[in-house]
């Protein structure tokens, strides 16, 4: 059993909050400029340092 510190837990609740797709808005207000999230990041394939 593992016990997650409360640094760990934010720094993993922050990586959370950056896993999410550009909004349809912000593709819209750069005219396609920004299509996709560059550091996204899925939560098996890419690892974050801890």
């Amino acid at each position: 059993m593992t016990i997650r510190t409360l640094a760990l837990k934010k720094k993993l609740a922050r990586a959370m909050k950056k896993a999410w797709p550009v909004p349809a808005w912000v593709i819209m207000r750069t005219h396609g400029a920004v299509r996709f999230h560059v550091k996204r990041r899925h939560w098996r394939r890419g690892k974050i340092k801890t």
